[in-house]
């Protein structure tokens, strides 16, 4: 079971990262519009707080099953 939480957690670092990339790419160009800029903004944060709860929420399930156990 470890494995498939490492697995998870490697996957969510990893969709951060393409988050964090594609946001870099987009940078100037969105930079030139105010209101783009803070959608880009927003966007990749709330991405990234999306893949933080859910690796969070992974860990809260572990736990619990690890405890029935």
């Amino acid at each position: 079971m470890r494995l498939v939480s490492d697995l998870k957690g490697a996957g969510y670092l990893i969709s951060t990262a393409s988050v964090l990339l594609l946001g870099i790419v987009t940078w100037q160009s969105a930079s030139e519009r105010p209101l783009l800029l803070i959608c880009l903004i927003l966007g990749m944060l709330l991405s990234v707080l999306g893949m933080m709860l859910r690796w969070r929420s992974h860990r809260l399930e572990q736990k619990e099953r690890d405890r029935e156990r």
